[in-house]
């Protein structure tokens, strides 16, 4: 069953409660959004197995809080796409802007194109495939969950992260505090063929290499003091 809305003559909070009303109802149910012309809040706070496909770009926060839905953005997606998101999945088929993903506790977040500034900031156990770069402060202050980028990453990658994997195809152009270089094992090239597959994304995970946490910030010592 699929229902459409038109966000040029509806509004996004009558849609949004359209969409969380069918929480744990109707786990085949579809819906289509037309004429989002870069709103904000689009499909936040969704508790059920709906689909959601919204054909065009969005605003801030598109996706946030998501639980268990599948939301296909087919457009760009402002600040915030997916934050705070608990499981199921986010596709963007274009670009994200700053701190995609943020605060993610689980799920997939799938970006085809490139991500700007601090995405996946404070990850907590979201995985995040990227098909293109990503800006600086990637990962910043991750706890837990997988990065993929299968393009660049700018400044600063995984600045005090914590035991988020991120795996980078392309050139990093710098890591931040407490992250390095860390050996590709093929439990790791295993676990990212897995991830790229559930994406979507056509790469080798061979030619990937693994960053993550140097475990020297973990507790305070005196001598870590100017890293900080």
């Amino acid at each position: 069953m699929k229902r459409t809305f038109d966000l040029e003559t509806d509004n996004v909070r009558h849609l949004n409660e359209q969409l969380q009303q069918s929480n744990g109802t109707q786990e085949n149910l579809e819906y289509l959004v037309n004429n989002p012309r870069g709103k904000h809040a689009i499909a936040v706070g969704l508790d059920s197995t709906i689909g959601v496909n919204v054909n065009g770009h969005v605003g801030y926060y598109c996706g946030g809080m998501n639980k268990t839905a599948n939301i296909t953005i087919t457009g760009n997606a402002g600040s915030g796409v997916a934050e705070n998101m608990m499981s199921g999945r986010v596709t963007v088929k274009g670009n994200a802007s700053q701190y995609a993903g943020a605060s993610g506790h689980g799920g997939l977040l799938v970006i085809e194109g490139d991500a700007a500034a601090r995405c996946g900031i404070s990850m907590k156990g979201i995985d995040i495939v990227v098909g293109g770069s990503i800006g600086h402060m990637g990962a910043f202050m991750g706890q837990a969950g997988n990065l993929v980028i299968c393009g660049d990453a700018g400044d600063s990658l995984g600045d005090s992260v914590y035991e988020v994997q991120i795996f980078v195809q392309g050139t990093v152009k710098s890591l931040g505090t407490d992250c390095i270089e860390k050996e590709m094992k093929k439990e790791h090239v295993d676990k990212l063929r897995k991830l790229l597959n559930k994406a979507g994304i056509n790469a080798d995970p061979t030619k990937f290499k693994r960053y993550g946490s140097a475990r020297n910030l973990y507790n305070f010592k005196i001598d870590n003091a100017s890293l900080t």
